[in-house]
């Protein structure tokens, strides 16, 4: 099964020199220019962000912009050559898109799409996406960017993340009412299988494996990230 999902801009590549103060990134393109790209990524970008490494930028027109080049996506080389998608502005467009196109049967038959919508004991938490219909109860979907891997097994996260950590237990808080789901979106096609980052948070592993206990969804979806654009390829296993 494949779909695409999303489609570059054209995408210029070059050589990654080095990232630094988190949203900026000297890369040398192949036609010999030196540039400074914005890194639309404030995570550790843990075993992806590699000196010397290829990576694709896009460019902007826009005369309001300060950084005329955005970093798209690195190549690794882990299992095999495999490119990674770091722009974490694009991955809630994505499964937006793969919502839209009823990419995930499992979500059942959902009619309405909201985003950013207030939730939890406080509402000033907002989920990624509240899927409704008149056949389906309430479905709260949070989405989490996943780079960081062990072999063929991907791992979020990649830091210790109490955001992540409170997202948890609100999706928690939510069961048996609504269904809560926990979407991975894994940013490259060359892992088959997720689990949590224990290594990274553990407090994050011990919440996620509680959490499904009660109920909690977990959808660790797998995309391909190509110069054409994103390509939604499947389902990892999940390994708990």
């Amino acid at each position: 099964m494949t779909d695409w999902v999303y489609a570059y801009p054209p995408l210029l590549y070059g050589t990654l020199i080095k990232r630094y103060k988190r949203f900026f990134a000297d890369i040398l393109l192949d036609s010999g220019e030196e540039i400074v790209a914005h890194c639309p990524n404030t995570g550790p970008m843990t075993g992806i962000c590699i000196p010397g490494n290829r990576v694709w930028v896009s460019r902007s027109d826009s005369k309001t912009r300060k950084l005329l080049y955005t970093w798209e996506a690195i190549e690794v080389h882990d299992i095999r050559s495999t490119w990674v998608g770091v722009n974490t502005a694009l991955p809630n467009r994505l499964i937006k898109a793969a919502l839209t196109d009823r990419l995930f049967p499992t979500l059942g038959r959902y009619s309405e799409i909201r985003g950013e919508v207030p939730y939890g004991l406080d509402k000033k938490s907002r989920i990624d996406f509240l899927l409704t219909g008149e056949e389906t109860p309430p479905i709260y979907v949070e989405v989490k960017n996943t780079t960081w891997t062990n072999g063929e097994i991907a791992l979020f996260p990649d830091t210790v993340t109490t955001r992540g950590q409170k997202h948890l237990r609100e999706l928690t808080a939510l069961l048996p009412e609504a269904r809560s789901v926990m979407l991975y979106l894994i940013n490259r096609d060359d892992c088959t299988q997720f689990a949590p980052g224990d290594s990274a948070d553990p407090v994050y592993g011990k919440l996620l494996r509680e959490a499904i206990a009660q109920g909690l969804e977990v959808l660790p979806c797998r995309f391909e990230v190509t110069p054409a654009g994103v390509r939604y390829v499947g389902i990892a296993e999940l390994v708990i």
